[in-house]
């Protein structure tokens, strides 16, 4: 009976993450309807830092060591100040379907970046995954509309997942001294403190910005900045690293979905082929991750 109750709890919680996580791309698209990119970046982190703040206050998270600070800094602005600000400015010109399919394609990055800089060995596949999630990004790069152009919005997505991948390629050993979710919030809260030169002229923003908007905004804060990392956080500990990242792969199905209904942005035959490719190449990519990494992975801190 336990053993149920244990696998019900780790199913919910990647029902919970995949959907959270799903309706990010959309929630941007309607933020910025009101929003620059670089103050809907602010405003969301800054909404999630406060929260991030009452949540470590209760559970006494403990502060990070003064000479690692720096570095912190660095993973903050890599995983949040850049990527957001490059995934907003491209999610101006690509709907929030085809611009969730091109950043799935960030674990290959990062893997590829693993085996350029950290001598970590990605197998043939790899490679081979990595080309074909690139094809595919090439029929998303040509989708938007009735006609076929060249997006360059695609470029600047691609940016956002290049960015998130040298955050997650080069964290290991900080994983490792503080746990997954401590310094995941060391990093939202530095990520947010990079972003506060764009202060200005973000309450007049606020003031003008149609009341649903800014609550869609708010709710970009609150969930898919902040909810889903503890979801991650709660499956890697029960279950392992390779579990909480294996079903991630249908955050861009729901997104896909939740943006038809939500926006009414219907894939077109193009958008979804790419978005096929894209997924097959990142799937076959995953598939040739080798035990032994999962196994080091797994016996990381969690919290």
């Amino acid at each position: 009976m336990q053993n149920k109750k244990w696998n019900s709890r780790i199913v919910c919680a990647h029902a919970f993450t995949i959907l959270i996580w799903g309706t990010a791309f959309p929630g941007i698209r309607m933020g910025l309807e009101a929003y620059t990119p670089e103050h809907l970046t602010l405003l969301r982190l800054l909404i999630a830092s406060l929260i991030l703040i009452l949540f470590s206050l209760i559970y006494k998270l403990r502060l990070p060591d003064l000479k690692d600070i720096p570095v912190i800094f660095i993973f903050g602005a890599l995983g949040f100040t850049i990527y957001h600000i490059a995934l907003n400015y491209g999610e101006k010109s690509v709907n929030a379907g085809p611009a969730s399919l091109i950043v799935s394609v960030t674990p290959i990055l990062t893997a590829i970046l693993a085996s350029v800089f950290l001598n970590e060995k990605m197998k043939l596949n790899g490679w081979i995954g990595g080309v074909i999630s690139l094809a595919g990004i090439s029929f998303l790069s040509l989708n938007q509309g009735d006609s076929i152009q060249l997006n360059s919005g695609v470029f600047l997505i691609l940016l956002a997942a290049f960015s998130e991948s040298l955050y997650f390629a080069f964290q290991n050993s900080y994983l490792k001294k503080y746990g997954f979710l401590p310094f995941t919030i060391y990093t939202i809260w530095s990520g947010t403190v990079c972003m506060l030169i764009f202060s200005p002229g973000i309450y007049e923003e606020i003031v003008a910005a149609p009341i649903e908007i800014t609550l869609s905004v708010i709710y970009l804060g609150v969930f898919p900045t902040v909810l889903p990392y503890i979801a991650l956080a709660y499956i890697t500990s029960h279950a392992g690293a390779s579990e909480a990242t294996s079903s991630l792969y249908l955050t861009p199905v729901t997104a896909c979905f939740i943006a038809w209904i939500w926006l009414g942005e219907v894939p077109t035959f193009i958008s979804i082929a790419g978005g096929i490719i894209t997924i097959l190449g990142v799937v076959i990519a995953h598939l040739t991750f080798k035990k032994d990494n999962y196994k080091q992975i797994e016996s990381e801190k969690v919290w």
